[in-house]
């Protein structure tokens, strides 16, 4: 059972050079848990097509490389010996990849610190499951994906930060004066690092537990003091009032390019708790937050959002009758086709099963309205075939709320949510708010 898919059905790909004893007697198992993680796995076993394939790969792709199969190919081509890192050269030079080795070659320090001076991205120790490879790999995708702004909220003498140098790397500075409402910022902004610098703590030797102890705090959230001169006794308060780190300044590019690295790991476990593996959208969890954010930003924009609940129509009769995996193609191809109408600000998430919501930035009432029919009658034209020559279509419908009339994520979710219950219950197949 297939459905009139574009070529690109996975949102990634992987492109492998593999030795076959270890990788390709194992293809069919590695695709298909790579495809419940929504990427594919296109194997090699000559270089040659392997670099071609590269040259045309996005940039979003892996490239993995089993460090055997470059012995044995040179072996077989001309009988010498040559180093590793003669070997990789052919390897275009603009591209990262993931090596993969053996315990052995592992264990060998020059051997790894080359594997770093070659584009290494990861590398990976063989033997290993199919289940651990693709959940690796997996992992990757996630590391690089950097769609989300990280935010540093700054109580104290910001001027010991490189703003140009957080901007490159997608990071906003907020500045807040007063300790006495920092903990209520922190609720509205939500930062991924609060830093107070040990001035301003010392005014406010409470501050940060009183952010840690809110209920709805985020558990990722880094509280750091930043001291500028040494005293061993400050520290030790601070690290017993609460702070996760504490930090020495030495100069601007020194402490800013550390607050940077910590945000990169906090983004990185926030995207990977935050993700849906099976679409690559966001989770429950991932959207929750950044609607909270998407609607702070409205507030202080003074404009409109829109939140849709969109439910596939009669979907347990289409797991009954053709099957799970059928369904999963039908879930896959509306995370795909959803996702060709994200604009700028724009969030898009599947929060389990056939249920999929969407959040429109600067959302005029009438134009949405317009865009969501589309939608509807967009997806009713995909053809599914269900059998050779037999051909089916499915249905949507959708609820959905306004803001500023519902002012908070809970409360657009809820009447959205209700509203797509009239839909369901009115006849399907419609828009209803």
């Amino acid at each position: 059972m297939t459905s009139s898919l574009p070529v690109s059905f996975y949102k990634n790909n992987v492109f492998m050079l593999a030795e076959r004893f270890f990788i390709q007697d194992e293809s069919t198992t590695l695709k298909l848990h790579a495809h419940k993680y929504n990427f594919d796995i296109i194997f090699f076993s000559q270089i040659d097509p392997f670099i071609k394939a590269i040259a045309s790969a996005n940039d979003e792709d892996l490239f993995v490389v089993d460090l055997d199969v470059l012995h044995d190919l040179h072996a077989v081509k001309d009988k010498r010996n040559m180093f590793l890192q003669d070997l990789l050269k052919p390897l275009p030079d603009n591209r990262q990849y993931v090596y993969l080795e053996t315990a052995k070659q592992g264990s060998r320090y020059l051997l790894q610190k080359m594997l770093l001076d070659t584009n290494c991205m990861a590398y990976a120790e063989k033997p290993f499951s199919s289940e651990d490879l693709v959940d690796n790999l997996f992992n990757l995708f996630a590391q690089r994906k950097r769609d989300d702004q990280g935010k540093i909220l700054f109580h104290g003498i910001s001027e010991w930060l490189d703003e140009p140098m957080l901007a490159e790397h997608k990071i906003s500075l907020i500045r807040h004066d007063d300790y006495k409402t920092l903990h209520t910022q922190v609720k509205f902004s939500l930062p991924d690092v609060v830093v107070i610098d040990s001035e301003s703590y010392k005014n406010a030797e409470s501050i940060a537990e009183i952010i840690q102890k809110n209920i709805a705090a985020d558990p990722s959230l880094e509280i750091v003091m930043l001291q500028t001169s040494n005293d061993n006794a400050l520290s030790e308060r601070g690290v017993k009032a609460g702070f996760d780190v504490v930090m020495m300044h030495q100069t601007n590019q020194i402490t800013t390019a550390q607050l940077i690295n910590r945000i990169n790991k906090i983004r990185t476990n926030k995207n990977l708790i935050s993700r849906d593996r099976a679409t690559g959208l966001l989770n429950k969890v991932g959207y929750k937050k950044r609607a909270q954010e998407r609607i702070y930003e409205a507030d202080k924009a003074k404009t409109a959002l829109a939140v849709v609940i969109f439910d596939i129509d009669k979907f347990k009769t289409i797991n009954d009758t053709w099957g799970h995996h059928f369904g999963d193609v039908v879930i896959k191809r509306l995370s795909m086709y959803l996702g060709q109408f994200l604009e700028d600000k724009y969030l898009l998430s599947r929060f389990g099963g056939e249920e999929f919501v969407m959040l429109f930035w600067n959302a005029d009432h009438d134009a949405v309205m317009r865009t969501l029919n589309d939608i509807r009658e967009g997806f009713n034209q995909i053809e599914f075939e269900i059998a050779p020559g037999e051909i089916k279509r499915f249905s949507i419908s959708g609820g959905v709320a306004f803001y500023p009339k519902h002012k908070t994520e809970n409360a657009l979710f809820l009447h959205a949510d209700e509203a797509l219950y009239r839909a369901k219950t009115g006849g399907r197949n419609q828009i209803c708010e």
